[in-house]
């Protein structure tokens, strides 16, 4: 995709790219921190056909929303072709043994022989997540391994 970024003076930037349906995609970065996610004409990208006004976290619990599953997808791709391995993403749930805690109390890998590859949160994606991440309710948790490995790690992170 290409994505044009526009200086926007005294505002902030336009990021914007032409999706399939004819029309142009973007998000307005103002500088005092807020978003707007913008609809626009093929043939005028100042020509706002929709807007809307967004919070940082309101804009970054949609990028968690659109990159997660993505992500998931990305990393399914990649581990097709390698016999034996599959991803899977599991919630933590909140107020859940796992909420709140650092990732090195799972012992997940130890336990489990499968792997914790990313955390989605609404903030983001937290690739390779070090021993020292913290869980939080609401997180995605994706995890690489053998299917008995995943389906251990999903009844670990259940509250096992």
């Amino acid at each position: 995709m290409n994505v044009e970024v526009t200086p926007l003076p005294g505002i902030g930037t336009r990021q914007d790219f032409m999706i399939r349906a004819g029309r142009r995609m973007g998000v307005i970065t103002h500088r005092d921190g807020k978003f707007e996610l913008i609809v626009s004409r093929k043939d005028d990208p100042d020509d706002c056909m929709a807007s809307i006004a967004m919070t940082s976290a309101e804009a970054a619990t949609l990028a968690g929303l659109l990159g997660g599953p993505q992500l998931v997808a990305h990393l399914q791709e990649q581990h097709r072709d390698v016999a034996g391995i599959s991803t899977q993403q599991f919630p933590v749930v909140p107020g859940s043994r796992f909420d709140g805690s650092p990732l090195s109390e799972t012992e997940l890998r130890t336990r489990t022989g499968a792997s914790i590859v990313a955390v989605v949160r609404a903030n983001g994606v937290h690739p390779s997540p070090r021993p020292d991440f913290v869980f939080a309710g609401g997180d995605q948790v994706v995890v690489v391994g053998t299917a008995d490995g995943l389906a251990a790690a999903g009844e670990l992170l259940g509250g096992g």
